[in-house]
C-alpha cells in the first residue's frame, strides 16, 4: 500500500464529521471571546471629551491631587494611563511621558487580548471547512467506485451521478460551516480592533493634556528663575 492509498483509507475511515464538530467547538470559543471582549470594552466607556476638559481645568489650577482623583474615578483605559503620568509629574514632563508610554503599552495588551484568536479563526475556518469537503468528496468517489464495480453498466449510468451529487452536497456542508464560523469572527475582530485603536488615540490626546501642562509649567519656572548680571 503506497502513501496515497493509506491517506485515502485514513480519510474515508474517519470521515468529515470530526471536522464539523471541530468547527462547532471553535465557534463556541469564538462566541465566548466576542461576548467577553464586548463586555470588557463596554466597561471602559466614558465621556473622554468631558474628562479632558475637567482635567485641563484641574491642571490650570495646579490641583494635581484633584486631577488624580478625577482620573481614578473614571473606568476608562485613557484615565489609567494619565494617572501613571500624574504619579511621576513631580519629576518632570520627560518622566511623566515615559510612565504614560509604559502604561499605554500595558493597556494595549489588555485591549488586544484574545483578538488574535478571532483573527486566526476568521482566516483559517474556511480552509478547515474546505478540508472537510475534500474528505467528503474522497469518500463519495470511494463509495462510487465500490458501487459501480458491483452493478451492471446500464444501471450505473443512472445511479452513479445521483450518488455523486448527493455525497458532494453533503460534503459542501463543511465548507458552509467554515464560512459561517469565519465571517462573524472576522467582522468582530475588525470591529474590536477599531475600538482598540480609538481608545489608544484618545489616550494620546489625554496624555498630551498633561504633558502640555508640565512643559508649560517647566518653561514658566525657567523664565522666572533669576539671571546673573
Amino acid at each position: 500500500m503506497n502513501l496515497v492509498e493509506w491517506l485515502q483509507r485514513l480519510m474515508t475511515n474517519f470521515g468529515a464529521g470530526w471536522v464539523m464538530w471541530l468547527l462547532i467547538a471553535l465557534s463556541v470559543i469564538s462566541v465566548a471571546i466576542m461576548l467577553e471582549r464586548g463586555w470588557f470594552y463596554w466597561s471602559l466607556r466614558d465621556d473622554i471629551g468631558h474628562l479632558a476638559r475637567a482635567l485641563r481645568e484641574r491642571l490650570r489650577e495646579d490641583d494635581l491631587d484633584g486631577a488624580q482623583k478625577l482620573l481614578e474615578a473614571s473606568p476608562s483605559a485613557e484615565a489609567a494611563v494619565v494617572v501613571a503620568g500624574l504619579l511621576e509629574a513631580d519629576r518632570g514632563a520627560r518622566a511623566a511621558d515615559e510612565a504614560m508610554q509604559g502604561a499605554q503599552a500595558l493597556q494595549r495588551m489588555k485591549l488586544e487580548r484574545r483578538l488574535a484568536y478571532l483573527g486566526t479563526l476568521g482566516n483559517n475556518a474556511p480552509f478547515i471547512g474546505l478540508f472537510g469537503t475534500v474528505i467528503g468528496v474522497v469518500q463519495a468517489f470511494e463509495a462510487l467506485g465500490q458501487k459501480t464495480t458491483g452493478i451492471a453498466a446500464k444501471d450505473s449510468a443512472f445511479s452513479a451521478p445521483t450518488e455523486v451529487m448527493t455525497a458532494i452536497a453533503e460534503a459542501l456542508v463543511a465548507t458552509a460551516i467554515g464560512l459561517a464560523v469565519a465571517i462573524p469572527a472576522v467582522a468582530m475582530y475588525n470591529y474590536y480592533q477599531r475600538i482598540s485603536r480609538s481608545i489608544l488615540a484618545n489616550t494620546d490626546a489625554l496624555s498630551h493634556v498633561l504633558l502640555s501642562h508640565l512643559v508649560g509649567e517647566n518653561n514658566g519656572k525657567r523664565d522666572e528663575s533669576p539671571t546673573e548680571d
